[in-house]
């Protein structure tokens, strides 16, 4: 459920992404700069006689108004792609989630099918720990970098959950909240929230650093609420607008005194907020 720090390295590359695509007049600069830091990248791999292998060597070009410029590793072309995987997360060059939260839900479907397909007596004491060692990961690896903001995604994961507490015949005609609550259950969408939060506290608190200017304090004269207030930075288009340090920072600074004031994450699982469900 938390983000390990294996996956720091998606962090900033969507934030460049995202400020990139934020800030259109700076592209011809940062082509500029892109060409001279692939040089210095061949350049170092001959010196040191640690070559790339060119051929899995890609270029996505994201943002409006894009010229796709050709870029060059030594004499060779680098290939143009609209999608690749970086430690399991799938970037699309629109960096919308979509694409990966298509992936996620084929396979958690997949790993369900198979247990519904081969366990006669379905009770929740079998199912349960089936779906939360099996399934749920899926749903939950990196949920911070993938986060979606559209209804349709939205839904598109809960189907998964929603599909798991309907093959446990005792409670199947029963509505999903209900079922949710017999179950001790949340729904995927609290959890990803729940995640944020945690993962928020521990960049603030320094016990996870993933890069540097990821948040920016905020300097209000009010002294209303927690002196951790993190600043909110404008947007204007969506990719940056819901980038994890500006979709949580809102909820970040409501939070109450003890629970930013803590030094202990176990504190923190403990918010009781709820966001917006979304059921079908």
């Amino acid at each position: 459920m938390t983000l390990t720090s294996t996956c720091y390295p998606i962090f900033r590359s969507l934030r460049t992404m995202s400020n990139v695509t934020a800030s259109v007049p700076r592209l011809t600069k940062s082509r500029c700069y892109s060409h001279q830091v692939l040089n210095a990248l061949f350049r170092w791999s001959q010196d040191w006689q640690m070559l790339f292998n060119l051929g899995k060597c890609k270029v996505i070009h994201v943002g409006y108004n894009n010229r796709n410029e050709t870029y060059y590793m030594g004499d060779h072309i680098l290939t143009t792609s609209e999608e690749e995987r970086d430690l399991g997360v799938i970037i699309h060059k629109s960096l919308k989630p979509a694409h990966q939260i298509s992936q996620i839900t084929k396979k958690a479907n997949q790993v369900l099918g198979i247990i519904a397909r081969n366990m006669h007596y379905k009770s929740a004491d079998i199912i349960l720990p089936l779906y939360k060692s099996l399934v749920r990961p899926h749903l939950d690896y990196c949920s911070q970098v993938w986060n979606p903001y559209y209804k349709k995604d939205i839904i598109q994961l809960e189907k998964v959950q929603r599909r798991m507490t309907r093959l446990i015949p005792a409670i199947r005609d029963y509505p999903y909240e209900t079922r949710l609550k017999m179950l001790n259950l949340s729904t995927l969408e609290t959890r990803r929230f729940r995640s944020d939060l945690i993962e928020m506290f521990k960049i603030v608190k320094e016990i996870d650093k993933p890069t540097h200017g990821l948040f920016t304090k905020a300097y209000y004269s009010s002294t209303r609420g927690h002196c951790l207030k993190m600043a909110i930075t404008a947007s204007r288009v969506n990719c940056r607008k819901f980038f994890f340090s500006n979709r949580i920072t809102k909820a970040w600074n409501r939070l109450p005194s003890a629970a930013v004031e803590s030094k202990s994450v176990m504190y923190h699982l403990k918010v009781t907020y709820q966001p917006p469900c979304y059921v079908i």
